[in-house]
């Protein structure tokens, strides 16, 4: 009899724990579903009047037609977010004279490659000068790849996003783009992040931006809707990551540069030789940052 009454309950608590189980499981499977792209991502997988582009593995390089450039740039997409969904961002960096190189993750989640960077420039010895960047937890990767590759890196670009730990001292010309409307805003601009990058960076606050329209794709969650188009927030990102490039064109050969020595051109608008005019910076957040924080961009979001 007793041994009657067991076996329902066995079987009850292996419902329990197939139930509990499947619960987890789609959690996970979740957590690592990749954010919708819009169709502008999509339609940016292929060569313009204006830049030429090619699939290596599975990221995706745009570049100059004449395929003559000396400086590229290698961005780390957000958490869960498709790398074509930075694919028009890239072709508007490209068609002024750079290599641009949008880098696939495992899960896409820029933590579990923080080194993806290191292939993509062994690929490509004709470049020179490299400069790295990304969005969200991809930027926050960037800039440990900056940390832990000293020397090698010349230029960073956060969009919407900030380093994970101190890289003040790393010489790199950097400039940090970030929409006015990010739930993030206020730590991406706090006195605390300023600490960790280089004294020079260059801030470049978006009024009206959210965090979604850093790319082309959508379902961010918890993100407040943008009061600025997407094709406009795109437009300033492009132009302040066009302004960090010219500065990476204008430092000296020897990098980091010795103390005191700035390069030959230190400020965001001068023009970069070889490539074409940089875009002036939108502009720069003043000395009283905002103040507050924000919780650090995670893998439920980008």
């Amino acid at each position: 009899m007793a041994s009657r009454i067991a076996r329902p309950r066995r079987r009850t608590l292996g419902l329990i724990a197939l139930l509990l189980l499947a619960v987890v499981g789609g959690g996970i499977a979740w957590s690592f579903r990749p954010q919708p792209l819009l169709p502008e991502a999509q339609a940016s997988l292929g060569a313009k009047p204006d830049t030429a582009f090619k699939k290596v593995g599975d990221s995706y390089e745009w570049m100059p037609p004449s395929m003559h450039y000396s400086v590229g740039l290698v961005i780390y997409p957000g958490a869960r977010v498709q790398p074509a969904a930075y694919g028009p961002l890239a072709q508007r960096i490209a068609a002024h004279g750079y290599l641009v190189v949008v880098a696939s993750m495992p899960f896409n989640l820029a933590v579990l490659d923080i080194d993806a960077a290191g292939p993509i420039i062994a690929g490509h010895p004709e470049v020179t000068r490299w400069a790295i960047g990304g969005h969200s937890l991809g930027g926050a990767m960037a800039a440990q790849y900056v940390a832990s590759h000293p020397g090698a890196i010349r230029g960073l670009a956060l969009w919407a996003a900030y380093p994970p730990g101190d890289i003040s001292a790393s010489g790199v010309a950097a400039t940090s783009v970030y929409g006015t409307l990010d739930a993030g805003a206020d730590k991406i601009a706090s006195a605390e992040t300023r600490k960790l990058l280089p004294a020079d960076t260059v801030f470049a606050p978006i009024a009206g931006g959210n965090h979604e329209q850093m790319g082309w794709y959508t379902a961010q969650p918890n993100d407040p809707p943008a009061t600025i188009s997407r094709d406009d927030q795109q437009g300033l990102v492009a132009d302040a990551t066009l302004a960090m490039l010219a500065r990476v064109q204008g430092q000296p050969d020897q990098f980091p540069a010795p103390p005191g020595d700035s390069g030959a051109s230190s400020s965001p608008g001068s023009p970069a030789a070889g490539n074409s005019p940089a875009v002036t910076s939108p502009p720069v957040v003043g000395n009283s940052p905002p103040t507050g924080s924000s919780p650090v961009p995670s893998t439920s979001g980008s």
